[in-house]
């Protein structure tokens, strides 16, 4: 595994590179829980900074005896701190090729803000969410799939027809990962979350808009099984998007427990 370029080590004995005799390949070994500060694309016009926490791996053959841990920060420091989906394949394949593998594996995990007026008085705010890119190469191509974690209202249909005043209602998160040749941005991924909600949350709420928004939700309930069926109804139907996994959870209001649902896209028909 050493590499013609690599700086002589004056001597020092490479534990790294001596044979191992168990003839196990191990699938994945690299740096796990790595912060590295990135600017990524969150809309067409929207570029933002943020701490992403990485994960870098690759396929170790079995007749080494480890891989060498500091040619994966060489080469996430010689990408530079400009993450966009298209440069993924190329992070991998450099990675493929520093570790003279057959494999390697990423993620990345951070944070990005949408600033979101609300719906009466117009307050702007900011807004938190989770994005993750997973991916994974051979030396001939590469797969990703893009995770947006957003929370939501949601509002319980059966509190609301068994009830003569009001109806229970709680914050859910929704995770939705895609996969698509041209990967979606971020902010298109959030809408498409928040439209199938019984409404989406703000940072900023005056009294008119706590009116508005508690108004919106009691008029639109969903059960957490409609929240998933929602979002699936609508990436079902996009042709950009070749696969995706829907899960929702309700954090309950007036039960000791958390609804949950999950759907994802199958050969067969969801």
């Amino acid at each position: 595994m050493k590499q013609p370029n690599d700086a002589p080590a004056a001597g020092l004995r490479d534990t790294q590179n001596e044979p191992d005799h168990r003839r196990i390949v191990i699938d994945r070994v690299g740096v796990k829980n790595l912060r590295f500060p990135i600017r990524v694309a969150v809309g067409p016009d929207d570029t933002q900074s943020t701490i992403a926490t990485v994960q870098l791996t690759a396929e170790l053959p079995h007749e080494f005896k480890g891989t060498h841990m500091s040619r994966f920060l060489e080469v996430i420091q010689s990408h530079g701190p400009v993450l966009r989906p298209g440069d993924i394949g190329r992070l991998l394949h450099a990675l493929i090729r520093r570790l003279h593998s057959q494999r390697a594996h990423l993620e990345f995990e951070f944070p990005f803000f949408l600033e979101k007026k609300a719906p009466v008085t117009g307050a702007p705010g900011l807004v938190d969410y989770t994005a993750r890119y997973s991916a994974t190469a051979d030396e001939k191509s590469h797969d990703l799939i893009t995770t947006v974690i957003a929370n939501v209202t949601t509002l319980c249909p059966c509190s609301k027809a068994i009830s003569s005043v009001g109806a229970h209602n709680q914050r859910g998160q929704v995770t939705l990962a895609l996969r698509s040749p041209h990967p979606l941005p971020l902010a298109e991924m959030v809408a498409l979350i928040e439209r199938s909600a019984s409404s989406e949350l703000f940072s900023v709420l005056k009294r008119p808009d706590e009116k508005a928004v508690t108004e919106r939700a009691y008029a639109n309930p969903v059960f957490v099984e409609d929240l998933v069926r929602n979002i699936a109804a609508q990436v079902n139907e996009d042709p950009r998007i070749t696969w995706w996994r829907v899960e929702a959870e309700n954090f309950e209001s007036i039960h000791n427990h958390n609804a949950y649902a999950l759907v994802e896209k199958h050969s067969r028909k969801s």
